[in-house]
This record gives structure tokens, sequence and C-alpha cells, in this order.
């Protein structure tokens, strides 16, 4: 992969927690995610696992433009933000998860990493599993407004 360029983070990975709340990433992403990592809530159940990279540009092109003085933003902001941490791999490719990140998630032992692009989400496996369930019965519907909304 050239210099600045991004891999795009693709598939389902089946992984776990061990004894100290640390999950490894899969290898094929580590390089990644080298310079560091960013987790914070998703809006679904789940964990967002973003590069520095990717989350700076979330930040900016999603977040920063939000009004302080709208209470929806203000609250989409502590959301996001008061209980995300950056960290970074361990030498085996982990990260651990703080005991607030993982109970919004539900994990406890087992987790789903999934690539989405230029992030991870990290699922318990049966909401992964419902989340999946949901995504099949509704991508015609959804295709179909998204595609009603371009210009």
């Amino acid at each position: 992969m050239a210099k600045g360029s991004r891999q795009m983070l693709l598939g389902e990975h089946a992984h776990a927690l061990d004894d100290k709340n640390r999950v490894t990433l899969p290898a094929k992403f580590r390089q990644e995610f080298s310079s560091g990592v960013f987790v914070a809530r998703g809006i679904d159940p789940c964990l967002l696992v973003y590069p520095p990279d990717g989350w700076n540009r979330f930040v900016e092109e999603r977040m920063a433009g939000l009004s302080p003085f709208s209470r929806e933003a203000r609250q989409m902001s502590r959301h996001v933000f008061a209980n995300a941490i950056e960290t970074g791999l361990d030498k085996q490719g982990r990260i651990m998860l703080p005991a607030s990140l993982l109970e919004h998630a539900n994990l406890e032992r087992e987790v789903v990493v999934a690539g989405v692009n230029d992030h991870l989400e990290l699922w318990e496996p049966a909401a992964w599993r419902r989340e999946l369930d949901d995504v099949g019965r509704s991508v015609d519907r959804v295709a179909e407004h998204l595609a009603a909304t371009e210009i």
C-alpha cells in the first residue's frame, strides 16, 4: 500500500475478549491502525474503531459542524466523545476496551469485528446477526431511498 493511501476495511471476523478486556484486531488490518486507534460508542449497540486519519475525517466532516446551540448536537457530541478513547495496538495487535464501552455494546466474551470501509465495528455476535437480518430485509427499500435523495 502506498504511503498516504488508505486500506479499505472489509469482512467479518470472529474474535474474543481476553481476561483483561483486550480484543485482537485481524492481522490484515493492523497496519492501518499502527499509528493509533480511536474507539467510540456507535449509535447502534456496537463500538466504532477508527485509525487516526479516519477519526479525524469523521470529526471534521460529521461532528465539527454541529451547533453548540442545538440540544441534539450537544447530545450527539456527548454520545460520541464522552466515552471515546485514544489508544494503540500492543505487540500482539490487541486493544484494551474500558468497561463503559463494553457495556454499551453488550460485549462479554465473543466479538464480531466487522470492516465497514473506513472503520471497524465491534458487535456482540447475536446483535450482529440481528443487524444483518434487519439489513437483509430493508436493503432494497434503503437503496431506493438513497437513490431518490442523490443529486
